[in-house]
């Protein structure tokens, strides 16, 4: 199952709460009840680092352009170019503040939601950031100079986490503590935040994507069913249009083998291609393509669809998946040669995690499909996925 890093309503609620304690713990002290205050998140990789910057549009009116919380929603069609000159203004990284780092904004959108501690509505503005450092400086040492509203807005806080650290093998849940950029009253002035992480290598950061791959093949349910269910006749001959008790041992085996060598084909290939950003598709389409994978495959389970077809559905159905697990590695904004490892361990993990579910799983496909009671099991297996890829396709209309 696609686990995503902060790209929907529910994990950015998730993140709001984990940030609540420290709402009140702010000089602020500032006000009696603490204004929206900016979230941002840093995925750290050796050549860049990307921030995600969630801004409360109510705050950044005050500070940027008068009337944005009228229009939210036509914030960006009237104001980008404006948008990102001020933003990059008022962000800066360095190691040395003589040899500033490159800023660049990739792209900003619109987002409003509820927050989970009051229930009031938010409207706010992402820009995804990156901060690319001079020749020789260190992405794991360096001070982060922001001061968006706070310039103008004294009470106003950004509250910073380190989201993923890919060397040291920080992927999906932070362990850094939250750090806050505000005011300092007693000097008048909003300090830079030093970024300091412990030391980190490639090899961390490899095996961390392994495991990472075997993770997300052990809870993705419905990649597991749709292997597992294409799986259940591939022992079994066809007879007048009918599954038609046991094939043959040598048959059976050679016939698994090509399923699982196609699946695994067709998802390196997408997986390789969404993860270096030249094939791109919206998250709901692809998760809606893998359950009625798993339709079909269950169909095909109770008759035959296309017998001695299955290694090209196989293959054909990886490629899709494969765009699912690409959606991992690119949440996590990743350098070119961190993409690189990452994808080769990922895929790695994969392969293995599916390796070890064919390994006990094809052994009792290959007894049971000797003796009458297949049948029944096959069946029942077989409905089963379908309801389920049924019930997933109308959640993820």
């Amino acid at each position: 199952m696609h686990i995503p890093l902060l790209n929907n309503s529910r994990s950015r609620s998730i993140w709001r709460l984990l940030f609540l304690p420290f709402l009140f713990w702010l000089p602020g002290q500032l006000a009696a009840h603490p204004s929206p205050n900016t979230l941002i998140f840093l995925d750290v990789s050796p050549k860049k680092v990307m921030m995600e910057v969630q801004i409360p549009i109510p705050e950044l009116e005050l500070a940027f352009k008068p009337g944005l919380s009228k229009e939210p929603e036509k914030l960006l069609e009237r104001w980008e170019p404006q948008l990102r000159e001020y933003l990059l203004a008022h962000i800066h990284a360095y190691n040395q503040k003589s040899r500033p780092w490159g800023i660049t904004i990739e792209k900003l959108s619109l987002s409003h939601g509820k927050y989970p501690d009051s229930n009031i509505s938010y409207q706010e503005v992402t820009a995804w950031v990156n901060l690319l450092p001079q020749t020789g400086d260190d992405t794991r040492n360096f001070y982060l100079d922001y001061d968006v509203i706070m310039h103008q807005v004294i009470n106003h806080a950004a509250l910073v986490s380190v989201r993923s650290d890919w060397e040291n093998g920080g992927m999906e849940q932070n362990k850094e503590e939250v750090q806050a950029i505000t005011w300092d009253l007693q000097n008048n002035i909003i300090p830079p935040m030093q970024v300091n992480l412990q030391k980190g290598n490639w090899w961390t950061g490899f095996v961390s994507m392994v495991k990472l791959g075997m993770h997300h093949i052990s809870v993705g349910t419905d990649h597991l069913m749709f292997l597992l269910v294409l799986l259940l006749p591939a022992t079994l001959r066809v007879n007048k249009g009918k599954w038609d008790g046991f094939g043959g041992t040598r048959n059976s085996l050679f016939g698994l083998l090509k399923i699982v060598t196609a699946f695994t084909i067709g998802h390196s290939v997408t997986l390789l291609l969404g993860a270096i950003g030249w094939v791109k598709l919206p998250t709901q389409p692809i998760e809606i393509l893998i359950a009625f994978s798993i339709l079909v495959s269950a169909v095909h389970a109770l008759r035959p669809l296309f017998p001695g077809k299955e290694m090209f559905i196989a293959a054909g159905f990886g490629l899709v998946h494969g765009l699912a697990f690409a959606s991992i590695l690119t949440n996590l904004h990743l350098d070119a040669g961190s993409t690189a490892l990452s994808i080769l361990g990922f895929n790695m993990g994969i392969e293995l995690m599916q390796l070890f579910v064919v390994a006990i799983t094809v052994p009792w496909l290959i007894i049971l499909s000797k003796k009458t009671i297949y049948t029944p099991v096959r069946i029942t297996g077989a409905i089963f996925a379908s309801l389920a890829a049924i019930v997933w396709i109308i959640q993820r209309i």
